[in-house]
C-alpha cells in the first residue's frame, strides 16, 4: 500500500538546494534575504514545495488497489465535494474547488476514501484542471474496470483572480467520463445528485 506523505519523506540534499534556489530568487527580487523574518524563509518555501508536489512520489492506481473488494453493485456510487488544492503549471500559483466522482461498479467497488486520495496525488502536482480530470477518469477507468466514471471539478484559481484578468469570483468547471456516462440520461442523473 502507498504511503502518506508525511515531512519525514523529505531528503536533505533535496531540501538544502530548493533552499539555497529560493532564497537566490527572494534576492533577485530585491529583498535582503538576512533580513530576520526572511531568514528561514527559504527553507520553509522548500518544505512547502515538496508537499504541495508531494503526488509525483504516490502512486494512484496502487491507492485504488489497495482497498478493492469484489461486489456485485451495479448502481452509481459517487463521492462528491471532494475537497483539493493544486499549483498550477503555468504560474505556479495555487488553484482550488471540489471535485466529484462517479463511477458504476462491473464486480468490483474500492474504498471511498481512496476515491479522495486518488484526486490528492494527481492535485499535488503541477497541474492543469483540464488534465487533472482526465487522471482521475482514466486512473479509476484502468484501475477499477467499471462500466463507467465520471469526473467534474469546480475550481478558483488564482492566476485568474491575483494576475492577468483579476476576476476575483469566476470558477471554471470541467468534466469528463467514460462507458455508460456517455448515456445523457446516465450524465444528467450524476449532475442532479452533486447539485
Amino acid at each position: 500500500m502507498e504511503k502518506e506523505f508525511t515531512f519525514d519523506d523529505l531528503t536533505e540534499e533535496v531540501t538544502q538546494k530548493l533552499s539555497k534556489n529560493y532564497a537566490e530568487i527572494i534576492g533577485v527580487l530585491g529583498e535582503d534575504v538576512q533580513r530576520e523574518g526572511l531568514l528561514k524563509t527559504p527553507l520553509r518555501v522548500s518544505k512547502a514545495m515538496q508537499f504541495l508536489l508531494s503526488g509525483y512520489r504516490q502512486n494512484p492506481h496502487e491507492m485504488l488497489t489497495s482497498a478493492m473488494f469484489h461486489e456485485d453493485y451495479r448502481q452509481m456510487v459517487i463521492v462528491k465535494d471532494i475537497e483539493f488544492f493544486s499549483m498550477c503549471e503555468h504560474h505556479i500559483l495555487p488553484f482550488f474547488g471540489k471535485a466529484h466522482v462517479a463511477y458504476i461498479p462491473n464486480g468490483t467497488i474500492t474504498g471511498l476514501s481512496k476515491i479522495a486520495r486518488v484526486v490528492d496525488i494527481f492535485a499535488h502536482r503541477l497541474q492543469l484542471q483540464e488534465r487533472l480530470t482526465m487522471q482521475i477518469k482514466e486512473c479509476i477507468q484502468d484501475t477499477l474496470k467499471p462500466m463507467g466514471v465520471m469526473v467534474v471539478i469546480e475550481a478558483q484559481h488564482l492566476c485568474m483572480q491575483m494576475r492577468g484578468v483579476q476576476k476575483q469570483h469566476s470558477t471554471t468547471t470541467t468534466s469528463d467520463f467514460t462507458g455508460i456516462f456517455q448515456s445523457q440520461k446516465t450524465r444528467e442523473e450524476f449532475i442532479s445528485l452533486i447539485l
